[in-house]
């Protein structure tokens, strides 16, 4: 049998030895990428770099300015973080180090228990992150049996690791080590510790912020921007978790199996009521607000929280009327277009933003108003009577992308104005240094509500995924500091129920098709997680608009 293999990468056709690795090979061609390689395919199929190319085939490299090659790079990051302050504090107290939620760019830290991160024990962890780092350290990767990896994480006190795989299928694990460091990470790594360029660590809050390039500069490390607002409700959550003992995926299965997952939906189902009540009561108390404000990323339940809103608002004697912002898109013909030369409807240009201000302030005047309706089939506006006049214990409920943009709103006074934001904030981890991205849970979501409710498959709801955030980005996440208060619609038990929903639709993503690595990632998550039934989610539950069933209009 040949040694030899044949194969096709950057244009060229090659004769190599079935010895080489990837990460040879991607030396030879980095300079034609302006960011860093960290990740192989090889005939549409993903491989790290450390490994031999046994077969011929088509090669592709990953990038860190890809999203799968960004996420290698957080990952591989946070790992060296992991061992670097393990080595500084010592192996008994770094167990306690807790990985949460990301925060602008970067990603928040705890060290629970005895120690308190300062100026000198940061310097002294990121002193010793460097030395990883300079030392290119290979990153190992091994496949234990099961059982073999849980008592060795037993032995290092990682004990959310052991009721992790408590619940594992599979009879074997995938670890990864740098020296005699060895932990469980959810992915990809990168081939060595000399991949992670930039970096830098910053106090924050009680504990600090691990600051990381974005895939769209992975080549620039932006300066930590805090969002103190959102990192409170987040915190908030994440406090709450800890305190029902809900805080990793793990304790959740075990809630699973112990069938008290009622009760937790039913506590979960009541925290989130009694916080609309309060924002409810915060509007009350404070005539002057008549248009309230709501906005939040896709798939944060902005329906159901604006249904549920309005029921709070009406035991306070008040009269929301929502108002359909998309309703004031302008003509088709004269939407503004892209970079691509298509139009583009998720911009603030899409809408006829002084029209809706003219109707806004007239109804607050109490003049009578003749609302238009949108025409989708025609891509025009249409005025067929319907007339609209409120009274002064009339509240205007606007929902939209652009509703915490002052431009939407101009005309009307900032005291008249309160804002809300909405998101789906995962307080869940799959254990304490591995996090669950925020957009993972609301894309899940949207995966379930598109396949229901509009026809369209997991392929096809990943494919504009990358669109879609990139709206977010720039039409929401800008304002989400300028709100009055935020909430978070993440149910601690949702991905449990959502499992049932998303598996079957993501198993239909083909092989072949560009969209498959998503799903198999996805799939992967999910199987972290027992499944939960439905039949006990409560029917006006912002998880219903996504599954069915909801007692509104969703």
């Amino acid at each position: 049998m040949s040694d030899m293999i044949q194969i096709h990468v950057c244009g060229e056709t090659l004769t190599i030895d079935k010895t080489t690795t990837f990460l040879e090979l991607a030396g030879k061609y980095q300079d034609r990428f302006d960011s860093p390689i960290i990740l192989a395919r090889i005939n549409g199929k993903l491989k790290e770099l450390y490994k031999k190319i046994k077969k011929q085939g088509n090669i592709d490299f990953v990038t860190t300015s890809d999203k799968i090659g960004h996420k290698v790079y957080v990952r591989t990051a946070t790992f060296i973080l992991t061992k670097a302050v393990r080595d500084v504090i010592g192996a008994d107290k770094f167990r306690k180090l807790f990985i949460h939620y990301s925060i602008g760019n970067g990603y928040f830290c705890e060290i629970k228990g005895d120690v308190t991160p300062d100026e000198i024990l940061l310097n002294k962890i990121r002193a010793r992150m460097c030395e990883i780092i300079d030392s290119d350290v290979p990153i190992i990767k091994k496949t234990l049996p099961l059982k073999d990896a849980v008592d060795m994480f037993e032995n290092a006190k990682m004990y959310d690791k052991c009721q992790l795989f408590k619940y594992r299928r599979a009879s074997s694990v995938n670890v990864y080590m740098i020296d005699d460091f060895v932990d469980y990470n959810y992915g990809y790594m990168a081939p060595s510790t000399g991949c992670i360029r930039l970096f830098d660590l910053q106090l924050y809050n009680n504990g600090f912020v691990l600051v990381l390039p974005d895939e769209i500069q992975p080549d620039i490390l932006e300066p930590f921007a805090p969002s103190d607002k959102l990192f409170n409700v987040l915190w908030e959550s994440a406090k709450w978790s800890d305190m029902m003992g809900v805080s990793t995926v793990g304790e959740l299965n075990n809630l699973i199996t112990a069938q008290d997952m009622n009760d937790l939906i039913l506590v979960q189902e009541a925290l989130q009521e009694k916080k609309i009540a309060k924002i409810a009561d915060t509007i009350a108390a404070s005539p002057s607000k008549r248009v309230i404000l709501i906005a939040g990323p896709s798939s944060s339940g902005k329906t159901t929280f604006s249904h549920r809103l309005s029921i709070q608002l009406q035991t306070h004697g008040l009269m929301p009327h929502p108002i359909p912002v998309d309703d004031y898109f302008v003509n088709r013909e004269d939407t503004p277009l892209d970079e691509y030369g298509k139009p583009n409807y998720e911009c603030l240009g899409a809408l006829d933003i002084d029209l809706f201000n003219e109707h806004m302030s007239a109804l607050l005047e109490g003049m009578e108003v003749e609302l238009p309706v949108f025409n989708f089939v025609t891509g025009r506006r249409e005025y067929k009577g319907h007339k609209k006049k409120i009274g002064p214990k009339d509240i205007l409920v606007i929902e939209g992308i652009h509703a915490l943009n002052d431009q939407m709103t101009y005309s009307l006074h900032k005291d008249s104005k309160f804002k809300i934001y909405i998101s789906a904030l995962t307080q869940l981890n799959v254990d304490e240094h591995n996090r669950i991205p925020t957009t993972d849970g609301r894309l899940i979501r949207r995966i379930v509500r598109d396949a229901a409710t509009r026809g369209a498959n997991a392929q096809q709801t990943i494919a504009m995924w990358d669109s879609v955030r990139r709206g977010e980005e720039e039409n929401i996440f800008p304002y989400q500091e300028g709100a009055d208060i935020m909430f978070n619609s993440a149910l601690i038990y949702e991905l449990s129920v959502l499992k049932q929903f998303a598996e079957p639709l993501l198993f239909s993503v083909p092989q072949d098709s560009p969209q498959y690595d998503e799903a198999k990632r996805l799939l992967k998550f999910l199987d972290y997680f027992l499944g939960v039934s439905s039949e006990n989610v409560p029917k006006n539950s912002i998880l219903r608009e996504f599954i069915g069933g909801s007692c509104f209009k969703v």
